[in-house]
């Protein structure tokens, strides 16, 4: 068993400059992420690699914004309760606007702004075939305790970690709203859990109405776990 392991690894090794010049960048973990990768274990990989690397995490969102699919200012530190050193204040995405624009820490971004390329590409082939225009939501950055308990562990929003999205309105003119088409079947109802269910693949933690009844009127995106989605 070891012969056949280190056989394996040499082979690996062999082949590294190779597999670096022929692999696809979203199943190559060596080259940098870049927001339009379609989802996939590499993906959350190195999704997951930008958490503990700052410039890194900055660096593929300011090359998103070159590329034209994300806006942001980057506002000064925030000291207190709950700090962020490197606050992002995401302000829109591509074509798609903002009921306002919110605070999050830069992993936040990154992930949101995959989610919502995705989001926006399952909308245009959809049956109900149009584009996402806007979203609407009520914020990200909170200082508070989780459910808004007087005691307990501080909430994602308390790091910028978690962005809570309450509805999506497409270029047709259609408002889907998590509160009234979560339920409902059709093609609102469709989609919107589509698009729930594959922001899994972006966000640590993915808490809908089917979760409890503190989210039932929008969808809860947070950085936290791995891959959580109920």
């Amino acid at each position: 068993m070891l012969a056949v392991t280190l056989i394996i690894i040499l082979i690996g090794l062999a082949g590294f400059p190779w597999l670096q010049r022929h692999l696809p960048a979203h199943w190559n973990p060596f080259t940098p992420l870049s927001v339009t990768e379609p989802p996939g274990p590499i993906t959350r990989y190195k999704l997951q690699r930008l958490r503990d690397d700052p410039a890194a995490c900055l660096a593929v969102l300011q090359r998103a914004r070159d590329a034209g699919w994300v806006s942001f200012t980057q506002p000064p530190a925030i000291k207190g309760a709950c700090p962020l050193e490197m606050p992002i204040r995401v302000q829109r995405f591509a074509n798609v606007a903002l009921s306002s624009s919110f605070l999050a820490s830069c992993p936040l971004a990154v992930s949101s702004t995959m989610f919502v390329i995705q989001a926006n590409k399952m909308a245009t082939e959809s049956p109900l075939h149009s584009p996402l225009a806007r979203i609407e939501h009520v914020g990200s950055y909170a200082c508070r305790n989780i459910y808004h308990r007087a005691q307990g562990r501080l909430s994602e929003h308390a790091s910028a970690n978690a962005w809570d999205v309450t509805a999506f309105r497409l270029e047709n003119g259609k408002r889907i709203s998590v509160s009234r088409d979560w339920q409902p079947t059709g093609n609102a109802s469709s989609l919107l859990h589509q698009w729930f269910n594959a922001s899994c693949a972006w966000f640590g933690n993915s808490l809908g109405p089917d979760y409890n009844a503190a989210h039932a009127t929008h969808f809860h995106l947070g950085m936290h776990g791995y891959g959580l989605c109920r």
